[in-house]
This record gives structure tokens, sequence and C-alpha cells, in this order.
């Protein structure tokens, strides 16, 4: 008879290099991440979990597509906003530099200059 997993309870996490956890330390060497004793949902049986890593990749940061968003000199309040979200000013080009996802967020889609 399986417990459903959603109704058990952590009750110790074990590090592979604690006591209790080194016999499966031993069977599954530097792969185990760590051991975990959890109780049934009515408390009547204690069941023992594994985490394994099982893959190792590198993370690939996203490149950030920055868009140009045109403000008028009388919008100050705009400016605030949009230097508070991490806009930079280009002085040559006169608009705001700003991540693409911040502007729509700043609802500034229609202010996009594609150049």
């Amino acid at each position: 008879m399986k417990p459903e997993p959603a109704s058990s309870r952590v009750i110790k996490t074990l590090r592979p290099t604690d006591r209790g956890a080194l016999a499966l330390a031993q069977r599954y060497g530097s792969a185990l991440i760590c051991v975990r004793h959890r109780t049934d949902g009515k408390g009547k049986l204690r069941l023992t979990t594994i985490e394994l890593l099982i893959d190792s990749t590198p993370i690939r940061p996203r490149t950030i597509k920055l868009v140009n968003v045109r403000t008028a000199p009388h919008e100050r309040t705009l400016h605030a906003m949009i230097k508070t979200a991490g806009g930079l000013w280009d002085y040559k080009q006169r608009m705001w530099k700003l991540p693409r996802k911040v502007a729509a967020l700043l609802n500034l889609n229609d202010r996009i200059v594609e150049l």
C-alpha cells in the first residue's frame, strides 16, 4: 500500500553526511542530495525518500532586448517612472532605452521606436 505523497509531511531532512543517511550515501554516491523522512497523513507510517542529482548543465542567461521609447520633454512624471524602472537616457538619439518587458509593464508599447 503506497501512501499519497500529498498527504505526507516532512519531519526530518538529512544531508548525505548525516547519521541515518550514510548507508544511502554509499549506495548512491555523490548523486545523493538529501534524505527526507516523512509521515503519512494518519501518522502511522514513516516514509524515507531521497533526492538525487541526475543532470547538471550550465545556465545560459537570456539576452535582454532593449527598445527605444520616445517621450515628450514635458512628461516629467513618465521620465521619473522610466528612470525608476531602470531606463537609461540616450543623449544621442534623445530617447529612453529600457527592456521590452519593462516597456510593456509600463504600458509604453505605442511609444516604442524601431530603428
